[in-house]
Order: structure tokens, then sequence, then C-alpha cells
């Protein structure tokens, strides 16, 4: 049966003695970071889109806040949208690993083994972790449903910007439809848009603190992997 752990499924020739292995190329790590940053500038103008700041005294000419702030949110949302369209063609080109947040083997037996495996060494159940050159089946998922929320923010997002700048613009043209989906009503876009921002910031929090967790607990490097590219295992 297939493993897809790094205990029997190394390449030939690897063995047990090697301690670093290259795993992400230069532009899955660049769009991680890019991503990143993309995220948070989402994160902080969104909330503030839906909960403005108090009026600001003065002429509004030289309070041009919520005008930046949505400048920011836009700019962020195309920067995340184009990024999202390089990540999907890199995993046409790139190596395995660019793939596998992608195809999901989620028809495999065996895959399914070693998540539940994984979801119990997550819960503290299993006392010894497996090593992974890529992402464990966890990740995997998780990764997957997180590229599925970021379109469906970028889709949303492109529908709401749209509908304020006109029926003929291009993003109307191309995403109107994203209201009419959910009954013409852009208030309940909005509200599911809302909700795909904090189930983002949750996924992030559990993302940091999965890799940090792993990176302590499982002897192979995880944060400084998404910056070299290789990935240590430690003896």
């Amino acid at each position: 049966m297939k493993s897809y752990g790094f205990d029997g499924n190394a390449p030939q020739g690897l063995g047990r003695k090697v301690t670093s292995v290259y795993v992400y190329e230069a532009p899955v790590r660049l769009w991680h970071w890019v991503t990143v940053l993309c995220i948070i500038t989402l994160s902080i103008t969104g909330y503030l889109i839906g909960k403005p700041l108090p009026s600001v005294p003065g002429e509004a000419t030289f309070n041009f806040v919520m005008g930046y702030i949505r400048f920011a949110h836009f700019t962020a949302g195309y920067i995340l949208a184009i990024g999202l369209i390089s990540r999907l063609y890199w995993a046409l080109v790139g190596n395995h690993h660019a793939r596998e947040i992608i195809l999901v083997p989620v028809w495999d037996k065996g895959w399914w083994k070693e998540f539940f495996f994984e979801v119990r060494w997550y819960l503290f159940i299993e006392r010894y972790p497996k090593k992974y050159i890529g992402h464990n089946p966890v990740g995997q998922i998780a990764m997957a449903t997180f590229l599925w929320v970021a379109v469906f923010m970028c889709f949303s997002g492109f529908a709401l910007y749209g509908e304020g700048l006109g029926t003929k613009s291009w993003a109307y043209q191309a995403f109107g439809w994203v209201i009419s989906a959910f009954g013409g009503n852009s208030l309940t876009v909005h509200n599911w848009h809302r909700l795909g921002m904090w189930s983002i910031i949750l996924f992030v929090m559990i993302h940091v603190y999965a890799a940090i967790r792993e990176d302590i607990m499982s002897k192979q490097s995880m944060v400084s992997t998404m910056i070299s590219g290789f990935r240590m295992f430690k003896d």
C-alpha cells in the first residue's frame, strides 16, 4: 500500500540518511509570502470597511481616510487574485510538491489512513509523528480548503467591487452573476464575504500554531522551509 509519509516514501536513493530535501521552489515561496501580506492587508482594511472609523472632522478633501483604506483593500485583492492564477499555473509546471495542495488524492484509501493518523497526532493521541517531505494529509486538506475560500473571496469581492463601479464595468460584467446567485441581494454577498474573512483569520491562527508545533515536536523544519525551500529532518 502506498504511503504518503517520508517514512517509507522517500524517493529512491535517499533513504533514512537524508537530512534535507529541496521541496518548495522559489515561485511557491514567493506566492506564500505575498499571500500572507495580502491577507493581513485585506483583513484589516476589510474589517474597517465593514465597521468604518468614526467621522473625521474637517474638509473631506483633507481626510481621505476611508478612500485610502478602500484603495489598499482593492489593490491587495487584485494582487491576491493574480497570485492565485499564478499559483495554479505553477501547479502545472512546477514540481510534485507544487501540485499536492491542488490535487488532493482523496480517492486513495492509503491517504485517508495517513490523514487520520495525522489527526490523532495533532490531538496528542499518537506518540511519535511521521515525517513528510511536503504537506502531510491534514495540511493538504487545510491548504486546499484555503485556496477554495480564497477563490470565493476573489469572486465575491470583485462582484461587490463591480456593483460599486456600475453595471457596465468589467468587474460587474464578469462577476455580477455572483450577486444573482445569492438572490440578487448584495448584502447577503457582503455577509458571506465577511464570514470568509473570519474563516481565513481562523485558518491563519491554526496554520501558524501547527507549523510552529511541528517545527518543535516532529523534528522537521516547517517555518524555515518556506524561506529556504529546504526541509530539514533532525535526528
